[in-house]
């Protein structure tokens, strides 16, 4: 026997998202380090990204939300990219990826 079926709306998807925003919120207020606050930054852009394709399924045959889903999805990976090349480069520099300790280290 199968199970029941689910019917998952619009309104699912943005308490997922906001779930997501709050997380990510959360974790961007309380993490000390860059590698947490990076992850604060990809959660916030997941929601967003959730939003545009929740949306975008609204249109009736319009990708429009989807496609800007793509491009914010690009621009995520580049920013990780080069976040993640300054947080070594500090990391060679300081031995240390907190932030409070790399603020007050200035030369």
């Amino acid at each position: 026997m199968m199970g029941a079926i689910l019917n998952i709306g619009l309104y699912h998807y943005l308490i997922v998202a906001a779930i997501l925003l709050v997380l990510g919120l959360y974790t961007l207020a309380t993490r000390r380090n860059a590698i947490g606050i990076l992850l604060g930054i990809e959660l916030i852009l997941n929601a967003a990204n959730l939003n545009f394709v929740a949306f975008s399924g609204l249109g009736g045959g319009n990708i429009g939300g989807q496609i800007t889903a793509l491009f914010v999805i690009a621009l995520a990976a580049a920013e990780s990219v080069v976040a993640l090349a300054i947080v070594l480069s500090i990391f060679n520099k300081y031995r240390t990826i907190s932030i409070d300790k790399v603020s007050r280290m200035k030369e």
